[in-house]
C-alpha cells in the first residue's frame, strides 16, 4: 500500500471515533506523555496544536503551564513550505484556523532549535521502528533535519495509529518514541 492509500485508510479510521472516545484516548495519552521522565525533565517542550481528528494535545500543553514549562507550537509558512517553533502562552488567543482545520499561531517569539528539549509531533501513522506517516508536507522531517535540533522527537497519537509499516523514503525522519492511549514505545532512546 502507498503512503497515499494508508493515509485515506488511517483518515476513514479516525473519523468513525466517536468524540467521547477521542476524548478518553487523549486524556490517557497525555497521562502517559507526562509520566515519561522525556516529559518531566524537558523545560521547552514543542507541540502541535490538534486538528479535529487528532490526539488532543490541550491537556498536556496545560499541565506543562503548571509545571512553568515554556510551550512552543509549530508556526508554518505556506509559501516558504517549513515552520519554526513559536513560544504560546495562550490556547484561545492568537491563534488562526487556516488550511484543513490546521491551527497555526498568528504571532509568537521564535525558539533557537536549541532550546527544545522534546518535540511532540503529530502523525497519521507510526510504525514499530519510530517511522512517521505524516499529511504529506514533509514539514516535520525537514524541521527534524536541522542539526541544531537535539530534542528527543516523539510521536503522539492514539493506539489504532500504530502501524506494522510504514513506507519510507530518503528524507523521511524517525521518532526516538511513541506515546498514545496505550502506553509510551521506545525506539531509539538518547
Amino acid at each position: 500500500m502507498d503512503k497515499q492509500q494508508l493515509r485515506q485508510q488511517i483518515r476513514t479510521q479516525l473519523c468513525i471515533m466517536t468524540s467521547q472516545q477521542r476524548i478518553d484516548k487523549s486524556q490517557k495519552a497525555c497521562k502517559n506523555l507526562v509520566d515519561t521522565p522525556e516529559f518531566r525533565n524537558a523545560n521547552t517542550i514543542m507541540a502541535y496544536l490538534s486538528m479535529p481528528h487528532e490526539a488532543d494535545t490541550a491537556s498536556f500543553i496545560l499541565y506543562a503551564w503548571q509545571h512553568s514549562k515554556t510551550i512552543a507550537v509549530p508556526k508554518v509558512s505556506w509559501q516558504q513550505r517549513h515552520m519554526i517553533a513559536v513560544v504560546i502562552n495562550s490556547l484561545e488567543t492568537g491563534i488562526a484556523t487556516e488550511v484543513g482545520g490546521l491551527r497555526n499561531p498568528v504571532t509568537g517569539v521564535p525558539v533557537p532549535l536549541e532550546d527544545i528539549d522534546l518535540v511532540v509531533a503529530p502523525g497519521l501513522g507510526f510504525d514499530g521502528q519510530g517511522n512517521r506517516l505524516g499529511r504529506g508536507g514533509s514539514y516535520y522531517d525537514r524541521f527534524f533535519q536541522n542539526e541544531k535540533l537535539q530534542a528527543i522527537k516523539c510521536g503522539f497519537g492514539f493506539s489504532e495509529q500504530l502501524l506494522e509499516s510504514v513506507p519510507i523514503m530518503e528524507h523521511d525522519r524517525p521518532v526516538d518514541m511513541m506515546v498514545t492511549d496505550m502506553g509510551v514505545t521506545y525506539f531509539n532512546k538518547k
